[in-house]
């Protein structure tokens, strides 16, 4: 069995999977510090929750974009389950040919999603993943990572507006029944969601455009890709285990 961790800046991600099978996966919060061995203990609480013995986690992959606490992390899988995790970056083995102009620069999450984008789907694609940033990138049916477009998350916006505001308050991130709001709260979730949805459409339309392709197909991951998914007919897919699943096929191709 493979622990996948993906690491991104808002929540740490722990699935357990055996060959495509996801067992069980929990998060963490991110930004709380920890020692490798409050990591173990976490670690072992998802093990026991999933009824599976560490013995049995024949191999661990790690996908970061934070790497400050990659310390105590790796040394936690190290001291408790006795692996030497993969981490994905430089030198992985990836399927896929990256065309930017700093490869260097392009996170490990993304190069999961459109890894996986590439070997599952075989065709164009558009991964959008919604996380602290919302992320837009293009692969061609060839597995060439060509294009990326990087713009502040839907929960960022949320934040900026009640956050820099004296009387605004604090909203759940929703999709209400109209726009047409007729009190505060509504309306600052008609303006947040509703906008974001005009948001996205309006990028998947222009990529599509500029990429002369109307057949890219449009996937969708990430906390929050769920409410825009459910609101928009421009995204074919919403698929919440894609950062696993990219990386199981990453383990395929490097173990």
């Amino acid at each position: 069995m493979l622990l996948a961790i993906d690491v991104g800046n808002t929540h740490i991600c722990m699935g357990i999977l055996d060959d495509k099978k996801i067992l069980g996966n929990f998060r963490l919060t991110t930004k709380t510090p920890r020692t490798s061995d409050e990591y173990g203990i976490c670690i072992s609480i998802l093990l026991d929750q999933s009824k599976i013995q560490k013995e049995d986690i024949t191999d661990v992959i790690i996908s970061s974009v934070v790497p400050k606490i990659m310390y105590s992390l790796t040394n936690c899988i190290r001291k408790y389950l006795n692996k030497e995790p993969i981490v994905i970056g430089p030198g992985i083995k990836t399927g896929i040919k990256i065309h930017h102009d700093n490869p260097k620069e392009v996170g490990a999450d993304r190069i999961v999603n459109v890894a996986y984008a590439h070997h599952a789907l075989k065709r164009s694609c558009i991964v959008i993943d919604f996380g602290t940033a919302t992320t837009f990138d293009y692969v061609s049916a060839d597995g060439d990572f060509k294009y990326t477009v990087i713009s502040p998350g839907l929960e960022i916006g949320a934040q900026a507006l009640y956050g820099q505001t004296a009387k605004l308050p604090e909203i759940e991130i929703k999709k209400p029944a109209s726009i047409l709001a007729t009190n505060t709260i509504d309306g600052m979730q008609a303006g947040v969601v509703y906008g974001y949805i005009g948001h996205v459409e309006y990028i998947i339309k222009q990529l599509k455009q500029e990429i002369h392709d109307e057949n890219i197909y449009v996937i969708a991951t990430g906390g929050l890709g769920r409410v825009i998914y459910k609101a928009t007919d421009m995204i074919d897919e919403f698929d919440p285990d894609i950062a696993f699943k990219g990386m199981k096929i990453l383990y395929d191709k490097n173990r």
